[in-house]
């Protein structure tokens, strides 16, 4: 079992939603955080957050499909703790629109971030832990919606996609140094986006209709997944569906 407690773990899109609550997993299992985004008062107040339950959390602020910003995370995170023995890729947008109706630039931004910058978390945090010599834990965020067709998400189905087998082709490689690579695949997540709020009721009612268990999940169910794919010592090249049946359908 891979002991989180005493680690270093940096987590990208980590001041809210999944992310915030993936570093609350993290920290009441004693590790040290490094929280990334890319808006600079929302990390404040989710460093003010989490330091309520431990001190040992930072936000640093970071553009992950910016190659240098995400080779400085890492170094901020060694410079601060000493290590880096977890990352969470979890940064990601969305956008929605048709392939036929979708801009060039449309496509190549939200790739940037969702695809590209997940290889660059993957390829630095894996430098670094091959420097270390003691292994470690990669986490990928991709989706449902990396494993199903969406006529209004060709963008983010074809990010999610390929986070899915880049998961897959980084775990074979990094095998050999110990470090594991998996992904997790959320379903429908209620989140400061996905909301009564932001959607309404029925936007939101039509959501849950389409998990089988007939709601929406929450946050902390995602990072439940992200600390087992973490601390299980055989579990690599794998993506986890947390979904609520959605693609058992």
């Amino acid at each position: 079992m891979f002991d989180i407690n005493g680690k270093t773990a940096v987590i990208t899109g980590g001041t809210s939603g999944i992310g915030l609550a993936t570093s609350e997993a993290f920290l009441k299992k004693g590790a040290k955080v490094v929280i990334a985004g890319r808006n600079a008062e929302r990390g404040a107040a989710a460093e003010a957050q989490l330091k309520e339950i431990a001190p040992d959390v930072i936000f640093r602020q970071t553009d992950t499909s910016d190659e240098d910003d995400v080779k400085a995370l890492v170094d901020f995170a060694v410079e601060t703790f000493g290590s880096v023995d977890i990352m969470f890729n979890n940064a990601g947008v969305g956008g929605m629109a048709p392939v036929d109706q979708m801009s060039g630039e449309e496509f190549r931004k939200l790739i940037d971030i969702n695809l590209t910058g997940v290889f660059y978390g993957i390829k630095y945090a894996a430098l670094q832990m091959e420097k270390q010599g003691n292994g470690g834990a990669i986490v990928n965020t991709s989706s449902i919606e990396g494993c199903v067709g969406d006529p209004l998400l060709p963008h983010y189905n074809a990010s999610k996609g390929g986070v899915n087998l880049l998961t897959k082709s980084a775990a074979l490689a990094l095998a050999k140094y110990g470090i594991r690579v998996n992904t997790v695949n959320p379903g429908y997540i209620e989140t400061g986006m996905v909301n009564e709020g932001t959607m309404g009721k029925e936007g939101i009612e039509h959501l849950k209709s389409l998990h089988p268990l007939g709601r929406l999940g929450q946050a902390s169910e995602i990072a439940h997944g992200v600390v087992f794919l973490v601390e299980n010592e055989f579990t690599t090249g794998h993506n986890l569906y947390i979904d609520g049946g959605y693609t058992a359908q």
